[in-house]
């Protein structure tokens, strides 16, 4: 038996969109490893991106909307905002480290704190803006609302991942890297 229609045009963008979602990540980990030169904290930055999706699919499932194309598209949005935010993050974590005298919990610390304003802003500015889309709000907004709800969900998990999560394993990668070194 092979089903027509609409439902074999939505399984073919199911599949294209699942390329492009890995295609996305195997990008985002080549330009992390050219940025850093570095395959662990590449891992670890790509390994926090796509976590963000768990948060997606938790409020895309709790608000009972099924997976389509429009919120393929947020996961394949917030892996490459994380990994964004996460890029600039290391970025002052080293800028830190060279004036910090190889300090690590001070160079985190400090790019903690000079990150934590856009990070939240990007945030909750994007939250803020979405959520007449996710609640339905307006002419035509159920068109709009997955995508909508799936940025939400992958802002409200890639925030503490991107505050809590990534800070540690940071912490743990330089100090086990400083440790070697000496």
């Amino acid at each position: 038996m092979r089903f027509g229609g609409a439902y074999a045009e939505q399984q073919q963008s199911f599949r294209e969109l699942l390329t492009i979602l890995i295609a996305a990540s195997v990008l985002v980990f080549s330009v992390l490893l050219f940025l850093f030169r570095e395959w662990l904290i590449a891992g670890i930055i790509l390994i926090i991106s796509t976590a963000g999706i768990s948060g997606s699919l938790l409020a895309l499932y709790f608000v009972h909307i099924p997976l389509n194309v429009s919120s393929y598209t947020g996961l394949i949005m917030i892996v490459g905002i994380i990994a964004e935010n996460a890029i600039f993050t290391v970025n002052q974590f080293r800028h830190n480290m060279l004036h910090n005298g190889n300090d690590v919990d001070r160079s985190v610390d400090f790019a903690l704190a000079t990150r934590i304003r856009p990070k939240l802003m990007t945030a909750i500015g994007a939250i803020l803006a979405l959520l007449p889309l996710a609640l339905g709000i307006g002419l035509g907004a159920q068109m709009q609302q997955a995508l909508a709800v799936a940025v939400i969900g992958g802002f409200v998990a890639g925030i503490p991942l991107l505050l809590f999560v990534f800070p540690s394993f940071m912490r743990f990668i330089y100090h086990r890297t400083q440790t070697t070194n000496t």
